[in-house]
């Protein structure tokens, strides 16, 4: 690697307005004055495209990204690699009132679980209306879809995209702010909705009053410590020519993500601190669905082991491939980029 100078290198960083993504607004609010290497910025972007876009311009250095988007840029242009992860599970299927009232919810959160009562409820009431159900994710080519993929399909039901026929549920992009008011306007309509989106978002509409959590992808994608979602990306020029700042935001990054899980099991003026720096960059998350999401009862999105994880990746990738949402695998020995490997 090149030698660096010990002026700080700016660093910028693409996110989303997701729980996906607590750690990098914890870790700039709290850490990137601490920082020797790295003048650390983020930019919050309002849809995955968009940040697919600018993080193929020459104006940013990271992105966290949904892991089969992640591995489907890399298929189109592999000048970037995979650093570390952002956090494990972390998203659910919301329902609304007319899919609820035909299966058996259990009052508490933590007791919903994927069964085949929901995905054969869903298949019904999809061939009643005029065209297949539609649900929402946040990009076709989204861990979502992979969640969504498996759930259904072990329950025989076809899962397509687009104007796929022959299909018994389709999905469709809605960007996540947007997906409660896909389940109020089809709500509105009589039809039966659902989207299946990262945290807060189904917390939002059930605190809201207006849908139902049916279950979390903790218990659909199970895995050790949690199933890989949203991944760090570096640029090759970043991590050549700014190495130190590189591996000091990744770092920070990791501790910011103790101090969330640290905070949210000790609740208080700790957690309150979390809720504040969310809400300072996420205003439309309100503190109720924050603390729904981060709750260690219902421990359904964690950032622990935020590690490179390539077994955790390869299964995503396997059902990517076998749905549809990946045209082929990549090769995860070069697109990993382990700490030790960028010194």
């Amino acid at each position: 690697m090149e030698r660096q100078s010990q002026a700080k290198q700016s660093i910028t960083a693409l996110y989303i307005p997701l729980a996906d993504h607590y750690a990098a607004l914890v870790a700039y609010e709290k850490y990137r004055e601490q920082m020797l290497y790295a003048d650390f910025h983020i930019k919050q972007m309002q849809s995955w495209d968009l940040l697919r876009a600018y993080f193929q311009s020459e104006y940013a250095d990271m992105a966290f990204v949904m892991s089969p988007l992640a591995m489907d840029m890399f298929l189109e242009k592999e000048n970037f690699r995979w650093i570390g992860l952002m956090h494990r599970d972390g998203n659910a299927l919301a329902i609304n009132e007319a899919i609820k009232q035909k299966v058996k919810l259990a009052n508490e959160r933590q007791y919903r679980k994927p069964t085949a009562e929901l995905a054969l409820a869903i298949k019904q009431l999809s061939y009643k209306q005029i065209r297949p159900l539609e649900i929402a994710v946040p990009h076709i080519k989204s861990t979502h879809t992979v969640v969504l993929y498996k759930f259904l399909s072990q329950h025989n039901v076809r899962l397509g995209f687009d104007n796929q026929k022959n299909v018994d549920v389709r999905i469709i992009d809605v960007a996540p702010t947007n997906a409660p008011l896909h389940i109020k306007s089809q709500s509105n309509r009589g039809i039966a909705a659902a989207f299946e989106q990262s945290l807060p978002w189904a917390d939002v509409v059930e605190t809201g009053g207006f849908g139902y959590v049916a279950w979390y992808s903790k218990d659909v994608l199970t895995w050790p410590q949690g199933h890989v979602e949203c991944i760090t990306l570096v640029k090759d020029d970043s991590v050549l020519h700014k190495t130190k700042a590189v591996r000091e935001v990744n770092r920070f990054l990791r501790k910011a993500g103790a101090d969330i899980e640290a905070a949210r099991a000790i609740g208080g003026p700790e957690l309150e601190q979390i809720v504040a720096i969310i809400r300072k960059h996420i205003p439309a998350h309100n503190r109720a669905a924050i603390i729904a999401s981060l709750s260690p009862h219902l421990n359904v999105i964690n950032y622990h082991d935020l590690h490179i994880d390539k077994a955790g990746l390869e299964m995503i990738m396997t059902y990517s491939v076998r749905a549809g949402i990946l045209a082929k695998p990549i090769n995860i020995e070069e697109f990993a980029l382990e700490e030790g490997e960028y010194e």
